[in-house]
């Protein structure tokens, strides 16, 4: 008796994943024999959102990139010197803001379409 009731719990466990697992989206054929075989949907990946990362991080070098192409490099250059001077967040700010070679460089870009 023991058996059967532990099979039996068992069975349940296995119908229980499947059915959450169903929850999620299904898919269903119809093989050769004419057997009716439903499948889960496979999970969509959840890892780091790399994409989205990068994605970030271009549009804020764009952003320093603009600032720079409107103000100046000298004018742009005063105002983050005037950054540092402050408090511990804006000179965080401040060091984040500072001009590097791939600002320049796309601010040399955007420059003709400010101007």
């Amino acid at each position: 008796m023991v058996e059967t009731h532990q099979d039996f719990e068992e069975r349940l466990n296995v119908l229980g994943r499947k059915h959450s697992a169903m929850g999620n989206g299904y898919t269903t054929r119809v093989r050769g024999d004419g057997l009716i075989v439903v499948k889960p949907k496979p999970q969509p990946r959840r890892g780091f959102p790399l994409r989205g990362l990068l994605a970030l991080a271009l549009g804020f070098f764009l952003f320093k990139a603009f600032m720079m192409a409107s103000l100046g490099e000298t004018t742009y250059d005063e105002r983050t010197g005037k950054l540092a001077e402050g408090t511990a967040v804006e000179q965080a700010g401040a060091w984040l803001m500072q001009l590097d070679p791939f600002t320049r460089y796309l601010a040399g870009l955007l420059e003709p379409f400010i101007g």
